[in-house]
């Protein structure tokens, strides 16, 4: 289902189709040191991802992660998307990219239109972001679509301190 198209990108719900993209995407070194890594090493493997992750997210909350896609040829470039997460309150913006399409502005369009759509079909007034202490290319990002550094979080007990951002959505 397509959830939001921008001048350039078309973002939509993840399916199994796109098991090879996440198996890239997630064994990615960026991915792996800023995200962490999620065990994905097959494409069994990134098909229970997308199973248990996005598409488990859209049937209970009717939103998640998004595939994005360009839409001259609809390559799968990253994604992006909105978790709830179980330790945060307020909904969370989350995006990664392949490090081919970095620096081109995919992240700040494909946020922007997540964010509005978080506003107008979610009815969403905050939005979260969180991001590991050293993520700074992701930290400029946020301060670009609005968002400001609200506090130090952690996920579970005993976890890594991370960098909560907020935005008023």
């Amino acid at each position: 289902m397509e959830v939001a198209n921008t001048e350039r990108l078309l973002l939509r719900w993840f399916d199994a189709g796109d098991s090879a993209f996440i198996l890239e995407l997630v064994n990615e070194p960026s991915w792996i040191r800023y995200i962490g890594d999620k065990g994905v090493k097959t494409i069994q493997d990134a098909q229970r991802y997308i199973e248990n992750g996005p598409v488990e997210m859209y049937q209970r909350l009717g939103f998640g992660r998004y595939a994005v896609e360009l839409k001259e040829n609809r390559a799968p470039i990253g994604i992006c998307g909105l978790i709830k997460r179980e330790a945060l309150v307020d909904v969370d913006l989350g995006f990664a990219f392949l490090p081919r399409f970095w620096g081109n502005g995919y992240a700040f369009e494909s946020a922007s239109a997540v964010m509005s759509y978080g506003r107008r079909a979610l009815g969403l007034s905050r939005i979260v972001a969180i991001l590991s202490q050293d993520n700074h290319r992701s930290a400029k990002l946020l301060e670009k679509l609005g968002f400001r550094f609200d506090s130090m979080v952690s996920l579970q007990p005993g976890g890594d301190e991370l960098k909560l951002y907020a935005a008023a959505a």
